[in-house]
């Protein structure tokens, strides 16, 4: 009974290397375009107080080359993915403050938002679906 009530509490004892390296493990988990190469420097880059609230929520962290250059920053939130291309340089700078932000807000809408590579929310813009890889679940807690 203590070990449920103090595990919300362990996961922030957590060293902050050890949040990043849980991200990317959910990522190799989750992502179908997941590689450590891809994936590990954009997580770096995420402030990890940002880190631990995804981590608690559920949400994830994709690179997916598949999206255009145009629109190269992704949050799916039916299912709480952020997602950029990592062939876009701007791509992983755009994904990252759009994190904080969101984190900040603890607000994550439900709908597909997209960003350009200024940052720039797009509308009416279409972006492939995201798809988790094969008997993966994604487990994002909508509040």
């Amino acid at each position: 009974m203590l070990t449920l009530a103090l595990s919300p509490a362990l996961a922030f004892a957590q060293s902050d290397r050890e949040v990043a390296e849980h991200m990317v493990t959910r990522s190799a988990n989750v992502c179908p375009g997941h590689s450590t190469e891809r994936t590990t420097p954009t997580v770096k880059k995420v402030p990890v107080g940002a880190l631990r609230v995804m981590l608690d929520r559920g949400l994830v962290m994709c690179p997916d080359r598949r999206l255009d250059a145009s629109a190269p920053a992704v949050f799916y939130g039916r299912v709480g993915v952020f997602a950029w291309n990592p062939e876009v340089p701007a791509a992983a700078t755009v994904i990252v403050k759009q994190i904080d932000q969101m984190t900040r807000k603890d607000e994550y809408p439900v709908e597909t938002l997209v960003w350009d590579e200024k940052g720039t929310a797009l509308t009416q813009q279409t972006v492939p679906a995201f798809e988790p890889r094969p008997g993966a679940a994604v487990l994002y807690k909508v509040r």
